[in-house]
């Protein structure tokens, strides 16, 4: 599927001494064509290659961005998420370190570009468009290589990779410093640098580990930095590590921090309906992929098992999840497995995926930057996508403040319930739903043959069973009983038959305190075979009573 490409109706080039030297900024509308990649001057490996991804012409950023970046200037680049930022720097970065002509040393296995991304989804996320669109480059010994560098993985692989060597890296600050100390990460011959999402990265701390890493290039570099906004810690670091850059801003011509593709409901929900509300706004009639965003990680994992009890295909992303689980979660979301993912914030900047339909705030963002971010999962790539934020009483003040920075114009959202008509209504949602769905049984079709189990043999074993400690009666492969007291059979009666009966005593076990007392009993010879698989007790036995003489009680101290 060809992706359907914005357009550029205004450009504009102002001075911003207070940041660079020059500031181009681009409003989008239908009155201009944006130039292929081809066009632009980008290799036709690379062109090709986005050619079988569907991605023939570029969006408002990319189009601003590549003939500066391709000529190898420094800039910052600033645009909404899900304006292809990916592109408008992996493909020039691609170019010139495949290009012998453009500045950077010749590729001999160590790295020559580093990107750095804040989370290790949209590191997982950018390694993937990079070797998308590095299938047809090569390095000197063959196809060219991208590795993915980040925590929650194993150091003994990535180790590996770097030295059989990489020639872009995709990392995480953490990991990428560790690997760098240990001298696993060769950052001298580094010719392209990229920090993708830097606002994050300040939010998260990871500025000190940041400028470390800078600290370890050469300073005869290229470097781009892209951030959604322009806090000032972020400018401080534009104007110690890049070289005159050049701001480039792409706007919709609304200027609105939100995306004008995405349709947003905000409702006022109660905390003990929102599991029963969000279950039915789930069977909408125009519902695809849908993203549940909350704050916490706990409340994450209770939501994606409370869907999954319902009968809903969910999975969750979060911290208290291992990177192996969390990577599973998200590839079965993009391959359709499951169709609704519950993730906490950290996880909105790293998931990109274009068919995102319905995105779902459970709880009311932090500020006005998380919402933007949240909501703009959906809506991507001229898509339209709908969001729905559900708030709280005590949410309503942050709220208010979310709204008066965003100007949506809705300070006080609606009192909804599960059960509200007006919520049908909105969202598309079929009458006579509840709140719990039934997976149809499998359906037998025609042409299917049914296999009869065949009949197990019996058993050919002789159990012998133990009832108070001496043998039941065991019973034969035909089912017989066997004689359990060790009576002799027919034809077997002999000498010993003649023989008294031995006198055995059985000790009870006494209670504590208790007095153990002794009894007699005639047992057969099987019983004593029995008895002699226990181990010897220590008696105090008396002379045995003549034939003459009845058999007195024994009495035995404990």
């Amino acid at each position: 599927m060809t992706r359907k490409a914005r357009t550029l109706s205004k450009i504009t080039v102002e001075q911003e001494p207070g940041l660079t030297d020059t500031l181009l900024t681009a409003e989008l509308d239908n009155t201009h064509t944006p130039p292929s990649f081809a066009e632009l001057g980008v290799r036709d490996e690379i062109v090709r290659a986005l050619g079988e991804i569907g991605i023939e012409r570029t969006f408002a950023i990319q189009e601003l961005t590549l003939p500066l970046a391709l000529a190898g200037e420094d800039l910052i680049g600033q645009a909404r998420t899900g304006m292809g930022k990916t592109f408008g720097f992996g493909v020039p970065l691609l170019h010139r370190i495949a290009t012998a002509d453009t500045g950077t040393t010749p590729l001999d296995g160590t790295p020559r570009a580093l990107v750095i991304v804040p989370t290790r989804e949209l590191c997982i996320q950018v390694t993937k468009d990079l070797e998308n669109a590095s299938k047809y480059l090569t390095n000197h010994q063959g196809a060219l290589k991208v590795a993915a560098i980040y925590g929650g993985r194993p150091y003994d692989t990535q180790i590996a990779a770097l030295r059989d060597g990489v020639d872009v890296v995709v990392g995480t600050p953490g990991r990428l410093l560790d690997l760098a100390n240990q001298n696993h990460l060769i950052l001298g011959k580094i010719g392209v640098l990229v920090l993708d999402e830097a606002d994050e990265m300040l939010d998260l701390g990871f500025l000190p580990d940041i400028e470390r890493i800078l600290s370890m290039v050469p300073d005869a570099r290229q470097t781009m930095l892209f951030s959604a906004t322009m806090p000032g810690p972020i400018i401080t670091l534009a104007r110690t590590f890049l070289t005159r850059p050049t701001h480039i801003r792409a706007e919709e011509a609304s200027d609105s921090a939100v995306h004008d593709r995405t349709e947003q409901f905000v409702y006022r929900a109660h905390a003990l309906d929102k599991s029963e509300l969000v279950a039915r706004v789930l069977q909408a009639e125009s519902r695809g992929a849908t993203m549940i965003f909350t704050r916490t990680k706990r409340t994450a994992q209770k939501v994606a098992d409370d869907l999954a009890e319902r009968g809903f295909a969910v999975g969750a992303v979060h911290g208290d999840l291992g990177q192996i689980a969390r990577e599973k979660a998200l590839t079965k979301f993009r391959k359709g497995t499951i169709d609704v993912l519950v993730a906490t914030d950290v996880a909105a900047r790293g998931i990109d995926i274009d068919d995102v339909t319905h995105v779902v705030n459970y709880q009311c963002p932090e500020d006005e930057k998380t919402y933007v971010h949240r909501i703009g999962r959906t809506g991507r790539a001229g898509r339209t996508g709908v969001a729905i934020t559900l708030i709280d009483w005590d949410e309503l003040h942050r709220w208010e403040s979310i709204d008066k920075a965003l100007g949506l114009g809705i300070p006080d959202p609606a009192e909804t319930y599960s059960r509200s008509p007006h919520l049908y209504t909105d969202l598309g949602i079929p009458e006579g739903v509840t709140g719990v769905i039934r997976k149809p049984k499998p359906a037998r079709e025609e042409g299917d043959v049914v296999e009869e189990r065949p009949e197990r043999p019996k058993s050919t074993r002789t159990r012998r069973r133990t009832r108070g400690g001496r043998a039941a009666e065991p019973t034969t492969a035909d089912g017989a009983a066997a004689p359990a007291d060790g009576t002799p059979e027919e034809g077997e009666a002999g000498a010993d038959a003649d023989k008294p009966a031995r006198r055995r005593r059985r000790r009870r076990k006494p209670a504590d305190g208790a007095e153990s007392t002794t009894t007699e009993s005639t047992d057969s010879p099987a019983d004593a075979d029995a008895g002699e698989a226990k181990p010897a007790r220590r008696r105090r036995r008396r002379r045995p009573a003549t034939s003459d003489s009845p058999a007195s009680p024994v009495s035995v101290d404990a």
